[in-house]
């Protein structure tokens, strides 16, 4: 038998309650905040994520999902939201717009990771993006957004955690100095951390194998190595999320696992599971509009997956409304009454009443025992009498009272 592939999973009706109510808060909070909602294509050029996201990052190393079209094009499916954004926020001339632009998205990813809890291979995405202002403020702003829905979703014993990786001219001294920490250490290092020395040492601090945590606990810290700007932009920042009343701590070793951040990176986190189930994360990337080819454009965003958002919900026990059932089923005896039973469930319908026909071939008590597993409060019985008579049954389902009403009466009674 066929089933879904290895890292993926089906959502099914039973499942819709968490989603829908989840979508549902997402799109009332990015109103509140002026965020418009994007849709960007599923796959892109391979270069646009080997060109930002990183050459050396582990999702182009080993996650992406990467094919060659039939016109010979590289292409990859979507690893992630903030690039595919900013090729649309250029593309589009979006830089003519009233800056920040700011846009959001509810999609798909694809990673070719090691399946686990609240991790896929095809996940779901929220995503929100300030494109064209380096204020602090919205830095802040966007973790705000992720801490309103977290708390909207029910989510308690959760922490911010923020860091500053600096910039242009202040990173490189880090990195400098970062090398120097783990040169003549290699030996003791996992095989990525060896990769990671030469080619994207700033990842070293990522890296969660027992054998590696002790030369990273001693590491230095970059935030002693910010340029002045960088260091007033952390504690612009640091000031507004106090404003904000947003509890947040500062965590040194917090990188993220994109090349194209700069100064601001932040991660959501359980208190309790910190290890490997980060909710939500994000940092500002001020240089990667210009890598793009556009104009320097700062920027700032977050992204956090629904899937770990459910997970934890579901952890801590958090109960969402469950979505409306049919209100009415309409059943029948015969197949006069079932040609009534088609016009009067399509009437019923038209006036905004969820109805549902009941299964054909079976028995009235079959329809009935439908009606009580389904929730309805009604149920509307049809035979040939009825028909005849230009009536219907109306069977009340929380008292099973039932009465007879003129059919020219019926619709307006359910109303």
């Amino acid at each position: 038998m066929y089933q879904a592939p290895r890292g993926t999973t089906d959502i099914l009706p039973e499942d819709q309650d968490y989603w829908v109510f989840l979508e549902e808060k997402i799109s009332e909070i990015t109103r509140l905040y002026g965020y418009e909602r994007i849709e960007t294509p599923v796959f892109e050029d391979s270069s646009l994520y080997t060109r930002t996201t990183g050459e050396y990052t582990d999702i182009v190393q080993k996650e992406m999902y990467t094919f060659e079209d039939r016109g010979g094009n590289s292409l990859s499916l979507r690893p992630e939201g903030t690039p595919s954004v900013c090729r649309a926020y250029i593309q589009h001339g979006l830089q003519n717009k009233p800056q920040p632009v700011k846009l959001y998205y509810l999609t798909s990813i694809f990673r070719y990771e090691r399946p686990q809890a609240g991790r896929y291979r095809q996940s779901h995405q929220f995503g929100c993006e300030a494109i064209g202002d380096a204020d602090p403020a919205l830095d802040a702003e966007i973790i705000d957004i992720a801490w309103r829905l977290y708390q909207a979703a029910g989510l308690q014993n959760i922490s911010i955690l923020i860091n500053s990786i600096g910039c242009r001219e202040c990173r490189p001294k880090y990195l400098e100095a970062l090398k120097g920490h783990y040169s003549g250490k290699e030996e003791i290092l996992c095989s990525d951390c060896k990769t990671r020395l030469v080619n994207n040492p700033l990842r070293l601090l990522d890296c969660k194998q027992p054998k590696c945590q002790d030369i990273t606990d001693s590491a230095p810290r970059n935030i002693d190595f910010l340029c002045d700007e960088c260091s007033a932009h952390l504690d612009k920042v640091k000031e507004y999320l106090v404003a904000l009343e947003l509890p947040y701590q500062l965590n040194h070793r917090l990188v993220r696992g994109l090349d194209y951040y700069s100064r601001t990176v932040f991660e959501v986190q359980p208190e309790d599971d910190r290890a490997q189930a980060t909710i939500g994360g994000g940092g500002r990337y001020d240089y990667l509009i210009e890598e793009l080819g556009g104009k320097p454009t700062p920027g700032v965003g977050i992204a956090t997956g629904i899937e770990r958002i459910i997970l934890n919900m579901k952890k801590q026990g958090v109960e969402v409304p469950l979505l409306p059932s049919p209100r009415v089923l309409v059943a029948y005896m015969g197949d006069e009454a079932k040609k009534q039973a088609v016009r009067l469930t399509s009437d019923l319908r038209e006036a905004g009443i969820s109805t549902v026909n009941a299964a054909s071939g079976k028995s009235l008590k079959a329809q009935l025992k439908q009606a009580n597993t389904l929730g309805v409060s009604y149920t509307v019985i049809l035979g040939e009498d009825e028909v005849k008579n230009s009536t219907a049954v109306l069977r009340d389902m929380t008292n099973a009272s039932q009465e007879i009403v003129p059919f020219n009466k019926l619709l307006e009674l359910l109303k």
